[in-house]
């Protein structure tokens, strides 16, 4: 059996102060096959120049001329990728030895799991661990489309999902809160999800994370969010379904 060639897909922006650790603990993971797509949200610190001092072939860069925000900017590198499985990425984080060679492992042994998510440790700006597992924070990891639905388990930096699933995924609405919400609610639907009870990621938390750890206290959002997952999931799958009838 052939391997299993890889894309990280990551969105930058203003990230100077942690990238290029996070940058070092990819590429050490990755084979000379592989590639890490970055999206460069506009930003106005020292991101670009970082990213052009870097002259591993495996680096691919693309900078958007105005903000487009994270969804927009992760769906970007998504679309740009090659590989057989893709892999989410933030820019702050540090991936932990063995996270991609554990994931493969899975998805060459069980053509039947689509998607996949590990569990994360927590660290702070100092790169101090300030939590051993997110899920011990967030609650167990389980599957299911209502229990995501209502408690979203699909943490971004930790996915990585076969190829395949890209045309059940793309393209994102554009009112979509969350691309990973999008990504695992769907996968729920047309894919099987498996879950790494390990800590493959350290999960960085400071003042600037798009996505809050606690999300009490934010019912307005809460109910906005499934409102919109709901309508352009309800849409998504109308339109495969019609797709399925017209080709049958």
């Amino acid at each position: 059996m052939p391997e299993l060639s890889v894309s990280v897909c990551m969105a930058v922006h203003n990230g100077e102060r942690f990238l290029k650790p996070q940058l070092d603990s990819i590429f050490s993971q990755l084979r000379a096959g592989d590639e890490l797509l970055v999206v460069d949200d506009a930003s106005t610190d020292r991101s670009p120049a970082l990213l052009r001092a870097i002259r591993d072939p495996r680096l691919r860069v693309h900078r958007n001329e105005k903000n487009l925000g994270v969804v927009r900017s992760f769906e970007k590198a998504v679309v740009r990728s090659s590989g057989d499985i893709i892999f989410l990425s933030d820019h702050d984080d540090v991936w932990l030895p063995g996270k991609v060679a554990k994931a493969l492992a899975v998805f060459a042994t069980r053509p039947d799991v689509t998607l996949i998510a590990t569990d994360a440790k927590l660290i702070d700006e100092q790169n101090n661990v300030i939590g051993e597992s997110f899920f011990a924070e967030r609650g167990r990891f389980e599957t299911g489309f209502l229990h995501n639905f209502i408690q979203n388990k699909y943490l971004g930096c930790t996915l990585s999902f076969r190829r395949s699933m890209l045309r059940y995924f793309l393209p994102i609405p554009a009112d979509v809160p969350m691309h990973d919400m999008w990504f695992g609610l769907l996968n729920q639907i047309y894919g099987k999800a498996f879950f790494i009870d390990e800590p493959l990621t350290a999960y960085r938390r400071h003042g600037r994370n798009a996505t809050p750890l606690v999300t009490s206290g934010h019912v307005p959002r809460i109910l906005r969010w499934r409102w919109r997952l709901a309508k352009n999931i309800g849409r998504r799958v109308l339109r495969g379904a019609r797709q399925a009838e017209s080709s049958a």
